[in-house]
């Protein structure tokens, strides 16, 4: 199972299957994401694709010796855009492929606006998801709720995104759900719906075992969010936010101008390919191998004394212009996170955070966090952040002081926007709203398993932490997951262990649980798994889920599917 190869499938053989010759793309804003995780331009640029445009884009030229290939989301507003277009065809021959099951009514609509018959082909190709890595999808939604219901056109897009990942998986699961939830409870059953009314299309070849979609909650953990990150990839993501494989360093002091935004992408980056999962402390240590790998083929080139020296300098200068770039780029990006780890003392707040958080030392816990509020060199996302930790670890405790701290976090000038998030993470997701139990303070025998993990992982402090999706995956593949707390759609009951598992987040994933999800489909053996949420959240987008579901605000936009 590995979404990437899914997606890039797809876009191959769209272009492939237009045959010979000259073409454009033409997509729209979502499926040009979607396209770009998967392929890097100079890529397609080798499928004879010369051209990218924008369906929506009002400048576009008109080109009759190009083929074009559509590709883009079956929207009300797309199929109006593509009848103007066929209408006034700009190009020659028009391949069109959707990314999700399109009505018969609107393919007759676009069939009636084709009279100078350019329409070749008209296809579904189920790319309806940006693929993150082989294991991680999303679908870029923030504000996916107003209180505890869905926003309609957030759930109309996740139930489609989550369609076309089963379709383009080739799976028809067995669905379980957070039964605490009744947003997952929703989601399972609008899911069920699709693929009961499009049974010839998840008509695949059964397996012994079915795959599972578990459909989870965010609300159930907010913690993961919340928490400071030290692997390469959810660092990054953190501290300078990774936006469809793109990070802007355009604030990092004195960067050049061609490093104002940088690329990662495992697809593409061989070296990040390798690190992006490994912690702070090696990363530095594999760029300096890196630099100094670069080092010795850099003075390798510069003999160039014979025709033969020029003649291997410049076969070997693509890829040693690649490498040049490949280091530069990684340099400044870890340069620019050592400068902010070291500036705002995040291996001390860090620290606090996964104590707080695995140990739960009440007193030692106030004492820290109200030094660190006192400490001018700690951002205050940090110092809201440790706050927000403290409101939900000891919501219940006797001598809670969550008044005393957003007193401390006001006094030092910290805004009261920002302020208003401690409550509004309470209201979010607080003991009253979770289900799971997930600071192990009702079951003793938890508890101390989570108190000795603490007391373990004190060779590295600052990665105690393990996520509740890893937990509730743990007993699903071990088939303890209790039915009650996670019920299935249907009567149908899975006996065997799951092999084939696909977990969607309602409010967000993390880089953390992809990780953990990484780890476990390295370690257990004939178990894959694939983990997809609304958006892949760091601390500011979890930030923005939050306001966006307490005060009943959403800015989501996402077309409607007719």
């Amino acid at each position: 199972m590995n979404v990437v190869l899914a997606v890039k499938q797809y876009v191959t053989k769209m272009v492939d299957d237009s045959g010979q010759g000259m073409k454009v793309l033409l997509m729209d804003k979502e499926t040009t994401s979607i396209v770009s995780m998967v392929y890097a331009q100079s890529e397609i640029l080798q499928k004879e694709v010369y051209l990218f445009e924008r369906i929506d884009s009002s400048a576009r030229e008109t080109m009759k010796h190009l083929k074009c290939v559509c590709f883009l989301r079956p929207t009300k507003e797309n199929v109006d855009l593509l009848q103007q277009e066929l209408r006034s065809p700009k190009y020659g021959l028009y391949f069109i492929y959707f990314s999700n099951v399109i009505s018969r009514q609107d393919v007759k609509v676009l069939a009636e606006a084709d009279d100078q018959e350019v329409v070749r082909e008209v296809q579904e190709f189920y790319g309806d998801y940006v693929a993150v890595s082989p294991h991680l999808f999303s679908f870029n939604i923030v504000g996916h709720c107003q209180g505890n219901n869905w926003v309609t056109p957030a759930l109309t897009r996740s139930v489609q995104g989550l369609t076309a990942v089963l379709l383009s998986l080739k799976k028809c699961p067995m669905i379980r759900f957070q039964n605490s939830s009744e947003m997952a409870r929703r989601m399972a059953d609008n899911v069920r719906q699709v693929i009961s009314k499009e049974a010839s299309l998840f008509d695949f070849r059964r397996t012994d075992v079915p795959p599972v979609l578990l459909i989870l909650d965010r609300r159930d953990d907010p913690v993961t969010p919340l928490l400071n990150q030290w692997t390469y990839q959810a660092m990054v993501h953190e501290l300078l936010e990774i936006s469809n494989n793109r990070i802007s360093l355009a604030s990092v002091p004195g960067i050049s101008k061609e490093l104002k935004e940088v690329v990662l992408s495992a697809e593409h980056d061989e070296f990040y390919a390798n690190n992006m999962y490994a912690n702070f402390g090696e990363i530095g240590v594999n760029i300096k191998t890196l630099m100094e790998e670069f080092q010795k083929k850099s003075q390798g080139q510069s003999k160039v004394e014979s025709i033969q020296d020029m003649k291997a300098f410049l076969e070997n200068y693509p890829q040693f212009k690649k490498m040049s770039g490949t280091v530069s780029k990684h340099v400044t990006v870890v340069g620019e996170l050592s400068r902010l780890v070291g500036a705002h003392n995040l291996l001390e707040v860090s620290e606090t955070e996964q104590e707080l958080v695995c140990q739960g030392d009440h007193s030692l816990a106030l004492q820290k966090i109200r030094s660190l509020l006192a400490n001018d060199n700690v951002r205050d996302i940090d110092k809201l952040r440790l706050v927000m930790l403290y409101a939900l670890r000891f919501e219940k405790h006797s001598n809670n002081d969550v008044t005393g701290l957003a007193d401390a976090l006001a006094k030092k000038g910290v805004s009261e926007k920002l302020r208003r998030m401690v409550g509004a993470v309470v209201d979010y997701a607080g003991s009253r709203v979770r289900s799971s139990d997930l600071f192990g303070s009702k079951d003793a025998i938890t508890f101390t398993k989570k108190f000795f993990k603490g007391l373990k992982g004190v060779e590295n402090v600052y990665t105690q932490h393990n996520t509740l999706l890893q937990e509730l995956l743990d007993q699903l593949i071990k088939g303890r997951l209790k039915e009650a707390s996670y019920p299935y759609v249907g009567q149908a009951q899975l006996r065997d262990r799951p092999q084939d598992i696909i977990v969607f987040m309602i409010g967000g994933a993390t880089y953390e649980e992809a990780l953990a999800v990484h780890n476990m489909n390295k370690t257990i053996p004939g178990v894959r798994i694939v983990l997809g949420g609304t958006h892949i959240h760091n601390m500011k987008s979890f930030l923005d889920e939050i306001t966006h579901a307490t005060s009943g605000v959403s800015r989501h936009t996402s077309g409607r599917r007719w």
